[in-house]
């Protein structure tokens, strides 16, 4: 008895050690390509520059898809003539921003004003699990409105997107910084 005993507690003092912890959950390393832009090569009322990995798509009504095939996305761009119809513009567009609310975890505007090229609107964060997580809309308030959303090919996972959101928002900030509209 006493031998069993003696080794009930050298087998507990040899356990006593380190505490084993599960590994941590490694993270992707996500590579994107540098950033260069160029502008617009379609002839439309307004000119931006686009990311040289992107595709643009010609559509009709003056819109435009700017594709991003390796990472399975797309900024759609609508194009509407202001016609004494701006109030409505700025309401649909915003309507179209919180249908997302659903899903959405919480919906973030900033303002954008660019003076000399008369270039006003709000970019709009959208965090969560929503369909489209970045839009802006833009107008000149006198002829011209633009909008644009993010959308990615696949069903929407917002952690998974987030890196390639925050690089693609990059994209969007700049389109807004260097719009011109063309007379």
């Amino acid at each position: 008895m006493y031998r069993l005993v003696i080794v009930f507690l050298m087998i507990l003092l040899v356990s006593c050690g380190s505490e084993t912890l599960p590994k941590p959950k490694g993270y992707l390393s996500l590579n994107y390509p540098e950033k260069k832009y160029e502008k617009l090569k379609v002839e439309r009322p307004y000119e931006f520059e686009v990311a040289k990995n992107a595709e643009v798509v010609s559509l009709p009504k003056n819109w435009l898809k700017v594709t991003y095939p390796d990472l399975k996305a797309s900024v759609d761009i609508t194009y509407r003539p202001v016609e004494n119809n701006l109030k409505e513009l700025l309401m649909e567009a915003e309507k179209l921003v919180f249908e997302h609310t659903i899903k959405a975890e919480q919906i973030a505007s900033n303002n954008f004003e660019n003076k000399k090229n008369k270039v006003y609107g709000t970019l709009y964060d959208i965090t969560g699990n929503s369909a489209s997580q970045v839009q802006f809309h833009v107008t000149d308030s006198a002829k011209h409105f633009l909008k644009a959303s993010l959308f990615f090919y696949s069903k929407p996972n917002y952690d998974s997107v987030l890196p390639a959101v925050d690089y693609l928002k990059k994209d969007m900030i700049r389109m807004m910084e260097t719009l011109n509209w063309r007379n």
